[in-house]
């Protein structure tokens, strides 16, 4: 903010700005409130899915002894070579003017196998281990929507503090000085033209 005039022309520009952050001021702090409440929802989200997927890694320990033959599988055959994702899907969506990822699938390689050349038990771990991979995306996709929110969170934050704390209190400060001065002008002002009324007066007598 430059260096004020005591001035009209002053006055009216700092009233001006005062009118103007206090019509911005709390289209602000309804955004950050906006925020606030979506980072509660996408943490708790968050919460969710990361205890799903840690379910779903000890829901493996019942697995150990099946899993133990894919030590005898050769190298091109292994059970981790039948999964492997290809790229996680997501859609854009603007909340309080942030674009965030929004999850909505994690794709695989199409690999084929011969069954006869796997046990029966494969087949599930496949599927299981793709469920887990869904999740671990989805946990990742989260935390990055997060990341995003969390940022414009503490960037409106630093602007609602600068308008509530900083911009309207100094234009107020700055229309009160302006106010006193001008007050201070006119009272002379009629002061003098008092006096002088009165020196033409006396010169007449």
């Amino acid at each position: 903010m430059g260096a004020v005039k005591l001035t009209k022309n002053d006055l009216k520009k700092q009233k001006d700005q005062l009118r103007q952050f206090e019509r911005y001021l709390p289209t602000l702090q309804l955004k950050k409130q906006q925020l606030q409440m979506v980072i509660m929802h996408a943490l708790s989200e968050l919460d969710s899915t990361e205890k799903e997927l840690s379910a779903m890694v000890e829901g493996l320990d019942d697995w150990v002894a099946v899993f133990a033959e894919n030590t005898r599988f050769a190298k091109e055959k292994k059970i981790e070579r039948l999964v492997v994702p290809d790229k996680i899907v997501c859609v854009r969506e603007n909340i309080a003017g942030v674009s965030v990822p929004v999850f909505r699938e994690l794709t695989f390689r199409p690999i084929e196998y011969d069954v006869e050349d796997y046990p029966l038990w494969v087949d599930e771990a496949v599927v299981r281990l793709r469920e887990i991979a869904r999740c671990s995306a989805l946990a990742e996709t989260l935390k990055r929507k997060l990341g995003l929110l969390n940022r414009e969170l503490s960037t409106t934050s630093q602007r609602v503090n600068l308008f509530e704390k900083v911009r309207i209190p100094a234009t107020k400060e700055n229309i009160r000085r302006i106010e006193i001065y001008l007050g201070d002008q006119q009272t002379s002002a009629v002061v003098r033209g008092k006096i002088a009324k009165k020196k033409r007066q006396g010169a007449n007598v």
